[in-house]
């Protein structure tokens, strides 16, 4: 079991969002928290509102191909350009939230299916 899988309780998490003045990383934790190990509906809900917050902010950035569990997976090279930073810090950040978390999330295109 990752640290980050203990350090919030369903209870907590959803405490924080419904929080009206929460501070906005700690807010960002407790969805990642719920996107990760929440009950299926409340992540099914978030998804969902992800990837609507996601074609809202970046309409240019577009899935390449989806994982084994039908999510949208990304070229990192074009998430970066749409983040504004490079590949490279792009690549650390995501190497850091997979030793956080304790789940892979980079996957390679043999581990993927193309568009249909």
């Amino acid at each position: 079991m990752s640290d980050f899988k203990q350090e919030w309780t369903l209870e907590a998490a959803l405490e924080i969002l419904a929080h009206p003045t929460v501070d906005s990383a700690l807010w960002a934790s407790a969805v990642e928290w719920l996107l990760l190990h929440g009950p299926p509906p409340i992540r099914e809900l978030l998804q969902q509102a992800s990837g609507h917050a996601t074609e809202t902010q970046f309409p240019d950035l577009k899935p390449h191909r989806y994982g084994p569990d039908g999510e949208p997976c990304y070229d990192i090279a074009e998430l970066a350009r749409c983040l504004g930073i490079s590949e490279e810090q792009a690549r650390v950040q995501l190497a850091e939230k997979e030793r956080r978390h304790g789940i892979r999330h980079g996957l390679a295109d043999d581990e993927t299916v193309p568009l249909q």
